[in-house]
C-alpha cells in the first residue's frame, strides 16, 4: 500500500524525529511503503522491502552524496569555507561498485576480527575507568550525566586510539569534529552552525593530514596506519583525501551507533526491571541484550538511495532519478519479522537479524568493533553499578535528525556494587 494521506504526521516532522515509534506502528499498520507527500522520496519501512532493497545495487544507487553534503552546501560562505581544505571524495558509503569495492576491500584490512581482539583489553580498561569516575561522582554527591561520562568518551575514545588522534587530539575535540559531520548530515540546522561546521570540517581534514603524513613517513601499529599504508590485490593506495573521507565516516559511525546504543539501551533496562534481573542472572545474555538494543534503539535511522531505473519497491512504483529512504530504524519494530515490536526482550531469538548496521555490501563496516564496545561497557557496567535510575525530573533529551537518532543528555543515579569478598 503506497498511499500515505492515511497517516497522521509526516515521517520528517521533528517531532516524529525525536520520537517516532507511535509513528512507525501507524506506517505498518496502514502503507509500510509509501510516498513521503510532498517529495519524490519514497519511503521504505517493511523489514522485508528492505532487505529487497539493500540487496539491489543494480536498482538502488549509494551515490547521495550531493544529498549529504549538508543543506547549504551551495551557500558561497560555506563553500568558501570548505574550499579552503580538500574536496569530498566518494568513498565506503555513498559509491558504487567497483569503487566501494576498492574501498571496502582496503578498509577491511583494518577492521578484522583480529584487531577487534586485539584492542578488547583497552576498551575495557577505557569502560572501567569511566565508570569508577562516574561511580566517584556520584558518591560526592555530584550529578552524573551518563551521556556525557560515559556513553560518549568509551566509543570516541576507543576510535580516536585507533585512528591516531588519542596522543594528539583530546577526546573532546574528536566528539566535536564527529558533531559537525552528524550535524550537517542531518540537514535541521541554522545557518551560524552550518558555518561553524564548515569550518570544523576543515580543522578536521588539517589535521589529518599532519598524521596521515607522519604514518607514511613513520609507520605505526593503529588502524590509521593500515589505512595509510593499505594495498590488496593491486589496488592503488588510498589518496590523502580518500582516507580523511574514510576517518570522516569511521569518526561518526564509529562513536554515534555505539554512544546512541549504550543511552538508549541504559534506559532500557532502567524501564525494565525483569529483564535487568534475568541478564544479572545469565551474563551469557548480554551479547543477544545488546543486539536487541540495537534493534529497539537503531541509531543509524535511515539513509537514502537513489532509483537508478524505473522498478518497483513491494508493488509500488518507484521513478529512476527519485530517492528512497530506507528506514532501519522502522524495519527493525515491524511487527510481521518481530512480534510485540516494541517490548525489550533480551531473550528474542531473533534479534540479531536486525538492520542496525544495514546489510550487504553497504553493511557498517565497524559493526564488529561496535558490538565487542557494547558487550564490553554491559558487562562492566552490570559487574561494578548496582542500581540503575534516572535523576529526580530528569528526561532523555533527543534532538531530531533526519538520519541519526540518539539520546544527547541522560541524567541517572548510580549506586555501586558491594565487591564480593575474596
Amino acid at each position: 500500500m503506497s498511499d500515505a494521506s492515511a497517516l497522521s504526521r509526516h515521517p520528517f516532522a521533528p517531532e516524529v524525529l525525536v520520537d517516532p515509534w507511535d509513528f512507525y506502528a501507524e506506517v505498518h499498520a496502514k502503507c509500510p511503503v509509501f510516498q513521503v507527500p510532498g517529495t519524490p522520496i519514497t519511503y521504505v519501512a517493511s523489514y522485508d522491502a528492505l532487505v529487497d532493497v539493500l540487496g539491489r545495487v543494480e536498482d538502488f544507487s549509494n551515490d547521495f552524496g550531493d544529498a549529504l553534503s549538508g543543506a547549504r552546501a551551495n551557500d558561497p560562505e560555506v563553500k568558501a569555507i570548505l574550499d579552503t581544505g580538500w574536496p569530498a571524495v566518494d568513498t565506503l558509503l555513498t559509491a558504487d561498485p567497483p569503487v566501494h569495492t576498492r574501498f571496502r576491500k582496503l578498509v577491511n584490512l583494518a577492521f578484522s576480527m583480529k584487531r577487534v581482539d586485539a584492542i578488547e583489553s583497552k576498551i575495557r580498561a577505557i569502560a572501567v575507568r569511566l565508570i569508577e569516575n562516574m561511580l566517584a561522582k556520584a558518591e560526592a554527591g555530584e550529578p552524573v550525566d551518563f551521556v556525557a561520562d560515559f556513553a560518549v568518551p568509551l566509543p570516541v575514545a576507543v576510535i580516536a586510539s585507533e585512528i591516531g588522534m588519542d596522543s594528539s587530539t583530546d577526546v573532546a575535540t574528536v566528539k566535536r569534529w564527529s558533531d559537525a559531520f552528524a550535524d550537517r548530515l542531518g540537514q535541521m540546522i541554522p545557518r551560524e552552525r552550518e558555518l561553524e561546521c564548515a569550518r570544523e570540517v576543515v580543522e578536521y581534514q588539517h589535521h589529518a593530514k599532519t598524521l596521515i603524513d607522519q604514518r607514511r613517513a613513520n609507520p605505526t601499529d593503529d588502524l590509521l596506519n593500515d589505512l595509510v599504508h593499505a594495498s590488496v590485490d593491486g589496488e592503488n593506495p588510498l589518496s590523502d583525501a580518500e582516507i580523511m573521507s574514510i576517518l570522516q565516516q569511521l569518526m561518526v559511525a564509529g562513536n554515534e551507533t555505539t554512544t546512541s546504543t549504550l543511552a538508549g539501551g541504559l534506559v532500557m533496562l532502567i524501564e525494565n526491571p525483569g529483564e535487568l534481573a534475568k541478564v544479572r542472572a545469565d551474563r551469557s545474555l548480554i551479547p543477544n541484550m545488546v543486539e536487541e538494543m540495537l534493534r529497539l534503539e537503531s541509531p543509524t535511522s535511515g539513509l537514502f538511495r537513489i532509483v537508478r531505473r524505473d522498478t518497483e519497491v513491494a508493488g509500488v512504483p518507484v521513478k529512476a532519478g527519485t530517492m528512497l529512504m530506507a528506514r532501519f530504524a522502522a524495519a527493525n519494530r515491524d511487527p510481521t519479522r518481530y512480534p510485540d515490536p516494541d517490548r525489550f526482550d533480551v531473550t528474542r531469538p531473533n534479534a540479531k537479524t536486525h538492520l542496525a548496521f544495514g546489510r550487504g555490501i553497504h553493511m557498517c563496516v565497524g559493526n564488529m568493533l561496535s558490538r565487542r564496545e557494547l558487550v564490553v561497557a554491559f558487562q562492566e557496567l552490570l559487574d561494578r553499578v548496582e542500581s540503575f535510575a534516572l535523576a529526580p525530573g530528569a528526561v532523555p533529551v533527543v534532538k531530531p535528525n533526519m538520519f541519526l537518532r540518539g539520546i544527547s543528555s541522560l541524567p541517572v543515579v548510580l549506586r555501586r556494587k558491594a565487591m564480593v569478598p575474596a
